[in-house]
């Protein structure tokens, strides 16, 4: 077993998709929300959804924003305390990304009470209380149903002062692209529920996927810092697309700059890839151009939908010194400049 936790009933086989792979996929989310036939948006409504960004903000007063979001999925490991541990940190991340701080959660939970054990239950939510008590959160609340797969997650809410507030969509022509996290917990998750990753696999998965993006708060502040947000289920460049459509420019990866978690590309060549990947790049490969040399592994490890990804941050060039200085300070060592923001047709284009 590639987790230390040993169960004979397997969460994962509950789901027929683990973590944030569980997405709907972009395009068909896109066809969805064409339907709404939208509201008045009061002036106090900062940020809604017409970027796709990580979160609500609602204008509170001059000094403080509310921040709003919700995050929920089906196991992405068997551990259930790794399970609720990830299901947090990455519900919580999306304060971050806004540039807040997380002030409160509420539980979400849908468990198939006939099946699973009470005792493994518990075990989930109480992952879930660790990390927001390692944010230094409550969870105030929530609600509970009986379903059929197991789900966990959380509402969080959490303040930001409104001129310290970072969206997705405030990049600049210029900028440089920052990512604090490795790629590949998609391919790693897959290798696990095949029973293929070893022991140092899973850990560095654990330790990448259950680490708060804390340093959102203070990157926030910098005012070289224009835009921010965090990669999750569209993978690297499904987050750098949203980037690109809400400023109207051309984000540029430098594929060779990608940091990968360990195992992760011997892994996506050895075809433990998730069909989250697939549907992904169908849903907004008509915005992306590739360099003609890079293969289908490649563009699915940059399809790779993330669970509890990381930050994503497009600054000025003279920023980007402060900008490290801050992701190591919170222990991000891998944070790597992967790109920069370009003139150009809107979308993202990836040099190999």
């Amino acid at each position: 077993m590639a987790s230390q936790f040993d169960q004979t009933l397997k969460l994962t086989s509950f789901s027929h998709g683990g973590g944030c792979g569980c997405k709907i996929a972009p395009g068909v989310l896109a066809d969805i929300l064409k339907q709404s036939q939208g509201f008045p948006v009061p002036p106090q409504l900062l940020v809604g959804i017409e970027t796709a960004d990580d979160a609500a903000v609602y204008l509170l007063n001059d000094e403080q924003a509310l921040i709003a979001t919700t995050d929920f999925f089906m196991p992405i490991v068997d551990d259930p305390t790794d399970f609720g541990r990830i299901a947090a940190t990455n519900a919580i991340s999306d304060v971050y990304a806004m540039g807040g701080t997380p002030i409160m959660a509420l539980a979400l939970v849908g468990m198939p009470i006939d099946k699973l054990p009470i005792d493994t239950i518990g075990k989930i939510l109480a992952g879930g209380e660790a990390i927001c008590a390692e944010a230094g959160i409550p969870i105030a609340g929530g609600h509970t149903i009986d379903s059929v797969e197991p789900i966990y997650g959380l509402v969080v809410m959490g303040l930001v002062h409104p001129s310290h507030l970072k969206r997705n969509a405030n990049a600049k022509v210029g900028d440089q692209l920052i990512l604090g996290k490795p790629l590949g917990v998609g391919v790693l998750s897959a290798a696990l529920k095949k029973n293929a990753l070893n022991a140092d696999g899973y850990k560095a998965m654990i330790d990448s996927t259950t680490k708060l993006n804390t340093a959102g708060k203070d990157l926030a502040k910098l005012k070289g810092v224009h835009a921010m947000t965090d990669v999750t289920g569209f993978g690297l460049l499904g987050h750098a697309r949203e980037m690109a459509r809400g400023a109207h420019v051309n984000v540029h990866i430098n594929l060779q700059a990608l940091p990968f978690l360990p195992q992760v590309e011997t892994l996506a060549a050895q075809g433990f890839i998730t069909g989250a990947s697939a549907r992904n790049w169908n849903g907004y490969q008509q915005d992306i151009t590739l360099d003609s040399n890079i293969n289908d592994v490649q563009k699915a490890l940059l399809c790779d939908p993330q669970t509890s990804g990381g930050l994503l941050v497009a600054c000025a060039a003279e920023e980007v010194d402060a900008v490290m200085a801050c992701f190591h300070a919170y222990g991000f060592a891998e944070a790597t400049v992967i790109g920069n923001i370009q003139e150009g047709t809107t979308g993202v284009h990836v040099n190999s």
